[in-house]
């Protein structure tokens, strides 16, 4: 049996839950049995889970999770493991999943696999995952041996997929610890787009922008298309723009369907965030600036001629 641990925010699924339940699902059909869905704290429609495969969705209400302590959520999560006595166990691989990922294997006496790209094979007892290495630019298969596998899927890699129904939520108590930490305060960026690791779109900008007093046209461009905006490090270095926007290898590490870079020369560290996009469009006056190798789309022009241009051109297909 696969378990999945739902992510939710404020009671309402993130789009990577999605994908870990659809992950899950099509793991369960590999190694065989069914994908169980566990939630954590209060959360609305959990059923609605089923329509991406899980056969059954438990809830632990307490009030402790209310919000995140990595022990407290490692402790459910691998007691209910237990309980259920699950094979395998499935993660997101945001912020939250790679805290848990290894208090849950050392829990289980696990082996684990963070960042999984592809539904897993099967060779007898063995799961076969693959993830991406060395900053994305290769991928490696591990063989995990252990009696219970524990895998954090990357995000923007399976698709979540509706292939069932609704399904019944069932409450589970499991024995859990007394919280060792204390949460005084909680502050969230607010916005209405997506937040940067779970954005589709992305616009980007470097130094080539001179100051934060243009970023108005990246904003212009961001809102046109619904994108969520982020820069490179020396930006937030700088304070041209807020730190949790900083995508690289230092940074976000981001992987949206579309990613806009403006004004940034595409050194190996912002690389090293964002290479796993699935599109990059780079618009940057000087031609041998090194993201153009990175690029599957490329302009070479002054960026404050470009962008409002290109701003006006979606918004004139928008409107059409």
């Amino acid at each position: 049996m696969v378990l999945v641990f739902a992510e939710a925010s404020k009671g309402q699924f993130k789009k990577t839950a999605l994908e870990a339940v659809t992950y899950g699902y099509k793991t369960a059909q590999v190694v065989g049995g069914d994908c169980v869905v566990l939630t954590l704290g209060e959360v609305d429609d959990a059923g609605q889970l089923g329509k991406y495969g899980a056969s059954k969705v438990f809830n632990i209400a307490n009030a402790g999770f209310a919000e995140f302590d990595s022990q407290l959520f490692a402790a459910a999560i691998g007691n209910a493991a237990k309980e259920l006595r699950a094979k395998v166990v499935v993660l997101s691989h945001t912020s939250m999943g790679k805290a848990l990922l290894g208090r849950l294997a050392v829990r289980l006496n696990a082996g684990s696999v963070a960042g999984a790209k592809t539904v897993p094979s099967v060779d007898g007892n063995t799961l076969m995952v693959t993830k991406g290495v060395f900053s994305g630019k290769a991928t490696a298969e591990y063989a995990i041996s252990s009696e219970i596998k524990v895998i954090s899927l990357a995000s923007n890699e399976i698709p979540p997929e509706e292939t069932g129904t609704p399904v019944d939520v069932e409450n589970l108590n499991v024995d859990l610890p007394a919280p060792k930490v204390k949460v005084l305060e909680v502050n969230l960026q607010s916005g209405d787009t997506a937040p940067l690791p779970e954005a589709e779109l992305v616009v980007s900008a470097g130094r080539g922008m001179k100051g934060p007093e243009n970023w108005g046209i990246i904003e212009d461009l961001a809102a046109s298309l619904g994108a969520t905006t982020a820069c490179s490090r020396p930006v937030a270095d700088t304070g041209w723009r807020p730190h949790h926007e900083h995508v690289g290898q230092t940074g976000v590490a981001i992987k949206p369907n579309l990613y806009f870079a403006i004004g940034i020369s595409g050194a190996i560290q912002h690389l090293a965030g964002v290479n796993q996009s699935k599109v990059i469009v780079v618009i940057n006056k000087d031609p041998e600036a090194p993201f153009f190798k990175a690029a599957d789309y490329g302009v070479v022009g002054d960026l404050f001629d470009v962008v409002p241009l290109l701003t006006e051109a979606v918004k004139k297909f928008k409107a059409a």
